[in-house]
């Protein structure tokens, strides 16, 4: 394949990003490979990320937005805290290579304006509604880590399957001991 001018090469990078993160983890991409993926020159992705890192840290503050997104919907639409828990999630096994460049910032510019203003937005909803709950200041990061150690034993295939019948009922289940 030749390279070509693309119209959007931003979006053509990091959906090949995603692709790329899905078949080999954030670990095995680089740029001549999003390049070739994405059906530009090499110089593309360079030009508009500068690195490996500046492709990641665009990747995860897309996916801190696509949870903000998913966890607003969940809480608005339910009112219901162990709802948003699920959306959580359900984000994580839907956008794996988001979710997983998003927790790791040896892997992205962690200091990056946009990433911390999606991270924000994301973290906001997430002790918003944990507060609606509980008073205790740390409901939030119990629930937090309830539902992200969850969605990672459950990508990484950790749990036994004969135990769950699926993530949305089992996360919904789990949430509901802390949050009955």
């Amino acid at each position: 394949m030749s390279p070509y001018h693309h119209g959007d090469l931003r979006r053509a990078v990091l959906d090949a990003a995603v692709a790329a993160i899905t078949e080999h983890g954030p670990a095995g991409i680089s740029l001549r490979d999003l390049a070739r993926r994405a059906g530009v020159s090499h110089a593309g992705p360079v030009h508009h990320f500068g690195d490996k890192a500046g492709v990641l840290t665009a990747l995860a503050a897309e996916g801190f937005g696509l949870l903000a997104d998913a966890l607003a919907a969940a809480g608005g639409r339910t009112r219901d805290f162990a709802e948003v828990g699920v959306a959580y999630v359900r984000f994580a096994i839907e956008h794996r290579a988001h979710f997983e460049v998003m927790f790791r910032p040896e892997l992205h510019r962690a200091d990056d304006a946009a990433l911390a203003v999606a991270r924000d937005r994301a973290g906001l909803l997430l002790t918003s509604g944990a507060s609606s709950v509980s008073d205790d200041a740390m409901a939030g990061v119990a629930a937090w880590s309830l539902m992200h150690g969850f969605a990672n034993l459950w990508l990484t295939g950790a749990l036994r399957a004969e135990h769950l019948e699926d993530p949305d009922t089992a996360a919904r289940a789990i949430a509901r001991i802390l949050f009955p």
